[in-house]
């Protein structure tokens, strides 16, 4: 099993090189997050074995179950929420992550702020963009991005970036663009965009972070 996280693992950071190389990027400013929703704990330990050290999650309490306990052995793990969070898991998801992808309303702001003030912490936060307007999944439709960025930094949430989840029908390029014409007048540089099928096409747009789950773990198993 480690062999083939290995070989998988290789090959995503080699890919990323190359398209990073092509566009004239630096690839350590492309950092690569390892889905691991839904993998077993021996695929997430051979990851963490092998170096990997950046992870994404898209559920609060299948994170903890995954997370907790490998937090307080690896010192050096960092911890992306890319999932929807409800407010209910803010205290909980502050405890556990780094990073929330996928601020959407006020709501949620102002329940991060003050459990960040409650706790003494801060965390990195991302604005989540619909940019296919997808009345079934979460964040801030384009047109409303702007205000709702505004709205963010002027409440104090330590906002660094943007990521999308584009239309599984539709190109991708087209999305990326978008979340990076919207970085770009909001200057923000950080962008979180593309997966296992379209990763390449992210970094070749201006993608800061990429998220691949089956590309380095395989399928998830049942378990």
């Amino acid at each position: 099993m480690c062999e083939k996280i290995a070989k998988r693992l290789n090959e995503t950071r080699h890919r990323i090189d190359i398209v990073a190389q092509n566009v004239g990027r630096n690839n350590s400013d492309i950092t690569l997050i390892a889905v691991s929703k839904g993998q077993s704990d021996a695929r997430i330990d051979s990851a963490i074995k092998l170096g990997q050290r950046v992870y994404g999650e898209n559920r609060v309490q299948e994170a903890q179950k995954h997370w907790a306990h490998r937090r307080k052995l690896h010192n050096n793990l960092e911890l992306h929420l890319i999932g929807p969070l409800q407010t209910n898991k803010v205290d909980l998801a502050v405890e556990l992550f780094d990073t929330i992808q996928t601020v959407d309303r006020p709501k949620l702001v102002h329940s991060l702020i003050k459990t960040f003030q409650k706790k003494g912490v801060t965390r990195k936060c991302f604005v989540q963009i619909n940019t296919g307007e997808e009345d079934q999944k979460s964040g801030i439709w384009p047109e409303d991005a702007d205000n709702f960025i505004s709205f963010c930094r002027s409440e104090g949430l330590p906002l660094i970036g943007l990521m999308c989840i584009p239309p599984v029908s539709e190109p991708v390029a087209p999305h990326f663009a978008l979340l990076k014409k919207i970085g770009e007048r909001n200057n923000i540089s950080s962008l979180s965009m593309g997966m296992s099928s379209d990763f390449e096409t992210a970094v070749s747009l201006g993608a800061t972070h990429v998220r691949v789950g089956t590309g380095v773990f395989g399928r998830r198993e049942n378990h």
